[in-house]
């Protein structure tokens, strides 16, 4: 097998892995009455854990093997398996609209990532280090006290999911200047870069857990799937040098392929908050412990009362009471 193929297979196998990681996760969030952020007692959520640190692991030797304009478009496609993965494993189908906006963002993801050429490999200076950190660590900070001032489940947990990528993606470039420093003979040196790349890496998956109570899969996935490399790479551009292929057609269409992204983001979010409540099954009560934290299929069926009733006293006592409602009146009978 050529090293190129080698880093393809690679490269869509680590999407695979993070694709099932996200379901996981979705799932966890949907059924879990624990802690919204670190439901460290869910075997499931240690399982997701594992999946995402695979699916890292497989990326990295793809980059091995590959080229970074091949193997980081391909990684876009996380978001394209999950959809019928979920549809398969967990029942979990997606609408028109929703193919529509992660197909989108996967397009724009892949051209805007493909257009970005690398530079000559620089490490940070320590100063601007620290000043990455503590700008990064301010916009997460601002992202979720944004995010619960949010009404709306969906447009919470896509604010958190757009907290958890800048997380990623800033981990990313802390990844590589350690990887670039780091050297055999002094493995600590870059002791205090680790301790920010840990806390970022834990930062993001924990806000990534939180992202996906109440948005279902798709929105949450795809924001952090898209907000993750496009912040790595805008300190990219500004921090090490690089640039986009083409001069200024190159940059015109990263635009374009960035604004389709963000118009499949649009349409995934849209697509949460229009969905209808789920409704039971025939001969099925709704589970007395349902609310806005036990799923995550949107915000909390709330009562839609167009005329005002009267209820009338129910004479006698009697064991239990049937309520019958018409187009103009509820009646009582026992």
């Amino acid at each position: 097998m050529s090293p190129l193929l080698l880093s393809v297979l690679l490269a869509l196998v680590s999407a695979v892995a993070y694709a099932a990681a996200a379901i996981v996760q979705e799932r966890v969030a949907a059924s879990a009455a624990g802690p919204r952020y670190a439901p460290l007692r869910s075997p499931a959520w240690w399982g997701s854990v594992l999946l995402n640190g695979v699916g890292a692991a497989l990326h990295v030797a793809a980059l091995a093997y590959g080229p970074l304009s091949l193997v980081q478009p391909l990684g876009a496609l996380t978001i394209v398996f999950a959809l019928p993965m979920a549809a398969l494993f967990v029942g979990r189908k997606a609408g028109s609209r929703a193919w529509r906006g992660a197909v989108m963002a996967t397009v724009g993801l892949a051209g805007l990532l493909s257009l970005t050429s690398g530079a000559e490999d620089r490490s940070l200076a320590d100063g601007d280090r620290w000043l990455l950190a503590g700008c990064t660590f301010g916009v997460v900070a601002v992202l979720f006290a944004a995010a619960h001032l949010v009404g709306r489940s969906v447009l919470r947990s896509v604010v958190l999911a757009a907290a958890a990528g800048v997380a990623f993606g800033i981990a990313s470039v802390f990844t590589k200047s350690v990887a670039e420093e780091w050297t055999s003979g002094a493995p600590l040196a870059e002791w205090t870069a680790l301790l920010v790349l840990s806390a970022l890496a834990v930062t993001g998956l924990l806000l990534s857990q939180a992202s996906y109570r109440g948005a279902g899969l798709a929105a949450p996935l795809a924001t952090v799937t898209v907000v993750n490399p496009v912040v790595a790479a805008a300190v990219g551009l500004t921090l090490f040098g690089e640039s986009f292929r083409y001069g200024t057609a190159g940059t015109v269409a990263a635009l374009i392929s960035g604004a389709v992204a963000a118009g499949g983001l649009i349409q995934l979010t849209l697509d949460r908050m229009t969905v209808p409540a789920e409704s039971p099954a025939p001969g099925q009560g709704r589970a007395p412990d349902s609310g806005p934290a036990a799923g995550s299929e949107g915000d909390p069926a709330r009562p839609e009362v167009g005329q005002g009733v009267d209820v009338g006293a129910v004479p006698g006592t009697r064991p239990y009471l049937e309520v019958q409602v018409r187009s103009r009146a509820v009646a009582g009978r026992s």
